[in-house]
């Protein structure tokens, strides 16, 4: 028998939430270019969950102790299931639960004619932490080969309007070559956001693993977390 879809899972004192597997970009520096592990869970998803099958693994996550915030946060773009985002993040919020959103800020490309930002607030969004990756978008779209044009544009307008809702926003960037840290975080602090820079995480030596895709555990690590 197959094991089952983890959908939610437990590290750094949260609960994560795999809700889908699919994105918006094609990064360069992607976990799941050579990984579907995290945290030592398997984040393969066969199906994507269901509003309830989400909130019955969040009951289940809990059994195991209090956590500081739910995030979703898996392999993929949570902004690709917008609605039911904004469901468990209401339920979630009656709970008196934080909620925190990990994302790429292509929410209003991949939702056009929507206030996105507006409506993770309303909902109860706490916490966003944004991937800007890069302060150019020329050097964006080399490193994360996004669908869509203009995507970098939409990125600092996705942050800029978590930060006008009042939701607590981090931008982030990753270490690697061609990335001006510093003009990125200038971009946050001009935006009223925090910045937080990223370390680069590489797949394992060929010769130390077998095991293909997955073999990668990466210390268990997830950088966007």
């Amino acid at each position: 028998m197959d094991r089952p879809d983890t959908i939610a899972y437990r590290g750094k004192g949260n609960i994560y939430l795999n809700i889908t597997d699919r994105c918006s970009c094609s990064c360069t520096f992607c976990l799941a270019e050579f990984t579907s592990e995290v945290f030592g869970y398997d984040l393969t998803l066969h199906a994507e969950p269901d509003v309830e099958e989400i909130e019955r693994a969040i009951e289940l996550a809990f059994l195991e102790g209090q956590v500081d915030e739910v995030v979703f946060c898996g392999l993929g773009e949570p902004t690709m299931r917008l609605d039911d985002v904004l469901a468990v993040t209401e339920w979630l919020r009656l709970r008196r639960i934080p909620s925190r959103l990990v994302t790429n800020g292509h929410g209003e490309l991949l939702n056009p004619d929507r206030d996105v930002a507006a409506e993770l607030a309303a909902a109860g969004l706490e916490a966003a932490t944004v991937s800007l990756i890069a302060a150019d978008p020329a050097t964006y779209d080399e490193l994360c080969r996004p669908m869509f044009s203009k995507a970098h544009r939409a990125v600092i307008k996705f942050a800029r309007r978590c930060v006008e809702e009042g939701v607590a926003t981090t931008v982030t960037a990753v270490e690697q070559p061609g990335v001006d840290l510093a003009d990125c975080e200038a971009l946050a602090r001009a935006m009223g956001a925090e910045f937080r820079a990223r370390r680069l995480v590489t797949p394992p030596a060929r010769a130390e693993t077998t095991e293909g895709r997955t073999g990668g555990r990466i210390e268990g690590e997830d950088p966007r977390r």
